[in-house]
């Protein structure tokens, strides 16, 4: 009898791992048909409810807000999630361990000075670093490169120049604060980093054998873009609730002393969540502020706004994002203070 309880409760642990087995290859919860009904009806009536409350100008400026971030990032995000996948998949560790040197604080400026490669946003960086530790990268490294893509990228300073025309020294100023900073962040991670800080990965990295190529691809861009982007719509949520929140009158108390406005508008980068390859056209209308001041607005937010700060504690966990963030923060300020007022 007793034996025959022990085969039972074997055979039904069994069943249970195949099953779980089964839903995680398909990447859906068990229930997702409800999930998703939940999520396509749920903001909507939330949206109502509240519109009826509030007076309807303000609801539709945080509806438009909310949207134009999530859109204007959503591109970008399918771009670094495809990338990171096919990262995944398809290139060998190898590669970076040729491409990048061996010893990790000569590795960081290089991975910095690669940013230069991707052509998008802070929100593509995040799945795309995630991967590359994944892969063996050292995590300074990864994070020198995360700071850097969406900062120094053509697109980025194509956009700066064209926003400050007759300004090439801002486009300079713009490149060297921002390699500046994400190398000086990845050395530092360097010298203070801790590994338990970083959330464990949550699925496997890298090419297994005798499994299909794109078949991992699909899986890995199908768990990263997922994933990142409930976090990305948290943050454009965050950043539309202050763009309303807040009166314009608030920009003209900052803008008399320089020092005050430098942090004002490094704090308005973090909040407004504004995608790097459109910042530079913000900053430009920011007439009222000194050139250093928009420097700083254009330095710190392609490396910390609330969109970013969601993503990399999805990814990596909170206790990384909040001292990765914060640190980066102080050195992006510094940085642009420097370069600003030597350029500038």
């Amino acid at each position: 009898m007793v034996q025959a309880r022990r085969q039972a409760r074997a055979a039904e642990a069994a069943q249970e791992a195949q099953a779980a087995e089964a839903v995680s290859v398909r990447g859906l919860p068990r229930h997702w048909l409800l999930v998703l009904f939940g999520a396509a009806v749920l903001p909507g009536a939330v949206l109502v409810v509240v519109g009826r409350s509030l007076e309807e100008p303000a609801v539709q400026a945080w509806r438009t807000v909310c949207l134009a971030v999530t859109v204007q990032a959503l591109p970008f995000l399918l771009l670094g999630t495809a990338l990171s996948g096919a990262i995944n998949a398809f290139v060998p560790a190898s590669v970076f361990s040729r491409l990048l040197p061996k010893r990790p604080a000569l590795a960081v400026p290089v991975a910095g000075v690669a940013g230069v490669v991707l052509p998008g946003c802070e929100c593509a960086s995040v799945p795309v670093a995630n991967s590359l530790i994944g892969r063996g990268v050292t995590p300074a490294a990864a994070f020198a490169f995360l700071l850097s893509a969406p900062a120094i990228n053509p697109v980025v300073l194509t956009a700066t120049a064209v926003a400050f025309p007759g300004s090439p020294e801002m486009v300079l100023a713009r490149l060297l604060a921002s390699l500046v900073t994400a190398a000086a962040m990845g050395w530092l991670w360097l010298w203070l980093g801790r590994e338990e800080w970083l959330r464990p990965a949550v699925r496997h990295t890298g090419h297994r054998a005798g499994h299909s190529r794109w078949e991992e691809f699909r899986q890995g861009f199908q768990h990263d873009f997922l994933h990142a982007g409930g976090f990305l719509v948290v943050g454009a949520m965050a950043a539309a609730t202050f763009n309303v929140a807040v009166p314009r009158s608030v920009l003209d108390v900052f803008s008399g002393s320089p020092w005050l406005s430098v942090l004002f508008l490094a704090a308005l980068a973090i909040l407004l969540a504004v995608c790097s390859e459109a910042d530079a056209f913000v900053a430009a209308s920011l007439s009222g502020f000194s050139p250093v001041a928009r420097l700083a607005f254009m330095v710190v937010g392609p490396m910390v706004d609330l969109k970013l700060i969601a993503l990399q504690a999805g990814t990596f966990g909170r206790a990384f994002a909040v001292r990765f963030s914060s640190a980066t923060v102080v050195v992006a300020v510094v940085c642009s203070a420097v370069v600003g007022g030597v350029l500038l």
